[in-house]
């Protein structure tokens, strides 16, 4: 089974989000410490981010079977039910 390769634009716009998220976490700084970017330029970053968010969204880049999910949340997941009670209980609990 063979599965497709992302397209150009979804595959740019990973690589732009993994460039922009490594930028602001190499630039961190704690706080009382002066940011080495302005303002301007971080707010300019968290909107891109979005709109690369968004944009892979509209590309099906991030859809439900590349997110991590529970097993519950398949449609094909069975629940098992087990039976506690032949187990014994704690002497605090009687």
């Amino acid at each position: 089974m063979s599965e497709e390769q992302p397209s150009i634009e979804l595959r740019i716009m990973r690589m732009m989000r993994r460039t922009l998220t490594d930028v602001a976490k190499e630039t961190y700084t704690p706080p009382g410490m002066r940011h080495p970017l302005s303002e301007e330029t971080i707010n300019n970053i968290r909107e891109c981010l979005s709109l690369i968010t968004a944009r892979e969204r509209e590309l099906g880049g991030v859809s439900g079977e590349e997110r991590p999910h529970f097993t519950d949340e398949k449609a094909d997941a069975v629940v098992v039910q087990l039976d506690t009670s032949g187990l014994k209980k704690k002497p605090e609990e009687e």
